[in-house]
């Protein structure tokens, strides 16, 4: 009996991960909510929506450039560490639904996209950004619309951009690592 047949599978952790993405692709039959997910999905791929916000951040804002970049730095950074750990735990993504959007890759654990948006919106938030932080939760929502991961993969991953881009705060603001 394969796991979305066996009753047990829908309890615990991996139920609710399998039913709130259920519940959350279902939202994408709206077409405006799939074309957002969509838009989303491909301005997030490979964190390009959060890198050229912080090179607009560092183009603006002139005396505080080097700290835009190195914030930028920061989120390119956190998306790399989130793609060796894909590659290491290789989950693989929602096969219970139809996802709305392609994907580089097979895995979802965590999700490279809530990484960089969680490390921009710490990153460029600290730095005064009122329109990056909540955008990077619309990034991490639309992810699981899309149905290409679970909501696990998504708290992940923001937990670990976040985590990132703190531990480089010091660094990103001019003091000492």
């Amino acid at each position: 009996m394969d796991d979305l047949h066996d009753p047990h599978h829908l309890l615990g952790p991996r139920g609710m991960d399998h039913r709130i993405v259920s519940a959350l692709r279902a939202c994408g039959g709206d077409p405006r909510v799939a074309g957002a997910a969509r838009a989303l999905s491909r301005a997030g791929e490979h964190g390009a929506l959060w890198l050229a916000a912080g090179l607009t951040g560092a183009l603006a804002d002139r005396p505080r450039r080097g700290a835009w970049l190195r914030g930028t730095a920061l989120t390119a950074g956190a998306h790399v560490v989130s793609t060796v750990v894909k590659r290491v735990v290789r989950r693989p993504r929602p096969a219970h639904v139809e996802p709305l959007v392609g994907t580089v890759g097979r895995h979802s654990f965590p999700s490279s996209h809530a990484t960089s948006a969680a490390a921009a919106a710490v990153a460029f938030g600290a730095l005064g950004s009122r329109a990056v932080p909540p955008l990077a939760v619309a990034m991490c929502l639309s992810r699981l619309v899309a149905g290409v991961h679970y909501p696990s993969d998504v708290a992940a991953g923001a937990a670990l951009g976040a985590l990132t881009a703190r531990l480089g705060a010091r660094w990103m603001t001019g003091g000492p690592a």
